[in-house]
C-alpha cells in the first residue's frame, strides 16, 4: 500500500476541449494541483529534502529554513513533517491565508515578511549564521533534477513522445529547468517556452526577478523562447479554465495557459503542454474567482 510520498507524481494531463479554437493543435495541461500537497512543487521538495538525507546534509535534529512565495513552503512543510524534521518557512506577508495555515497544519513555524527578495535574505542569513539547514531551491540542483527525473519523461511518455512545445511559468527556473533538459535530450526540436509577468505585473508564481535574485540554477539558454503574460490576461484565463473546461487552478496556471493559447494560435499543427501549478483553493481568500 502506497504512502504519500508513493503519490508524488505521475499526475494526469486533461486536453483541452474549449479554448484552443485550433483543430490542428492540441493543448494539454499537467494537472500538478493532483499532487498529495496541491502543486508542482511536491516533486522539487520531496528530491531536495531526500537526497539531502542520502547525502548526509540533513540528520536526526536538523533544522530546516526555506523562503517560500507558497506552494514550496507547503509542500516542505508537508515532507518535513514525514521525515519528523522541523522547519521554518518564509513568505511574504500578502500571501493568502490558506497558504500560511496549509503549512502550520503540517507543523511548519512560519514568518512572514515583506516580500519575497526579504525572506530570501532571511533564510539565507539563518542557514549561515544560526545553524539551521537552507535548503535554497533557487540555487539547488535537486530542484530541477526531481523534474529531469519526473516531470519531462512522464509527458514524453503520456503524450506517446509526440510533444512539440512545453510551457512553463518562471518562478524557481526548477520545472522548466529540468524538463528542458529531459526534452532536449530526446528531440532538440521540441521548443521549450517561459513565462514572465509584463513589468507592473504581479502574478503569484511567476517571477521577473531583479538581477541580483536571479535563480543560480536558471539558465537563459535552455528556453527558447519567454512570452510575456499581464496579471489581467491571468487572471481572466484562470477565470476562463475553471469556467470553460472545468480546470480549477491559480493565476500563474492561468498564466501559462494563455501562452500556451497563443502559441497554439500560431501553430500550423503542433502538441503543446503547459503545467498547471496547483489547485485553485488555494486562492480563494483572494480576488482571483472572486
Amino acid at each position: 500500500m502506497a504512502g504519500i510520498i508513493d503519490l508524488i507524481g505521475n499526475t494526469p494531463m486533461a486536453e483541452l476541449q474549449k479554448l484552443n479554437i485550433n483543430p490542428a493543435v492540441r493543448v494539454f495541461a499537467k494537472l500538478e494541483g493532483n499532487n498529495p500537497g496541491g502543486s508542482v512543487k511536491d516533486r522539487a521538495s520531496l528530491n531536495m529534502i531526500r537526497s539531502a538525507i542520502e547525502r548526509g546534509d540533513i540528520a536526526p535534529g536538523t533544522k530546516l529554513v526555506e523562503a517560500t512565495s507558497g506552494n514550496t513552503g507547503i509542500a516542505l512543510a508537508m515532507i518535513a513533517s514525514l521525515y519528523n524534521l522541523e522547519i521554518e518557512l518564509v513568505m511574504p506577508a500578502n500571501s493568502t491565508r490558506e497558504r500560511k495555515v496549509t503549512m502550520e497544519a503540517f507543523g511548519a513555524k512560519v514568518t512572514l515578511l515583506e516580500s519575497i527578495e526579504e525572506c530570501r535574505d532571511y533564510a539565507e542569513e539563518k542557514g549561515v549564521s544560526k545553524g539551521y539547514f537552507l535548503l535554497n531551491q533557487f540555487a539547488n540542483p535537486d530542484n530541477y533534477l526531481a523534474h529531469y527525473k519526473t516531470t519531462g519523461p512522464e509527458i514524453w511518455r503520456d503524450t506517446e513522445e509526440q510533444i512539440t512545445h512545453f510551457v512553463s511559468s518562471m518562478g524557481t527556473t526548477g520545472t522548466i529547468m529540468g524538463c528542458s533538459r529531459f526534452f532536449k535530450e530526446k528531440d532538440n526540436d521540441i521548443q521549450i517556452i517561459g513565462c514572465q509577468p509584463t513589468e507592473g505585473s504581479s502574478i503569484p508564481g511567476i517571477r521577473r526577478w531583479p538581477e541580483e535574485y536571479l535563480p543560480k540554477i536558471f539558465d537563459p539558454l535552455r528556453v527558447d523562447r519567454v512570452m510575456d503574460i499581464a496579471q489581467e490576461e491571468a487572471t481572466l484565463m484562470s477565470r476562463r479554465m475553471a469556467k470553460e473546461e472545468g480546470l480549477f487552478a491559480g493565476m500563474s496556471s492561468g498564466g501559462a495557459c494563455a501562452a500556451a493559447l497563443k502559441l497554439a494560435g500560431e501553430l500550423d499543427k503542433g502538441t503543446i503542454v503547459f503545467i498547471a501549478c496547483d489547485r485553485g483553493d488555494r486562492y480563494l481568500s483572494s480576488d482571483l474567482f472572486g
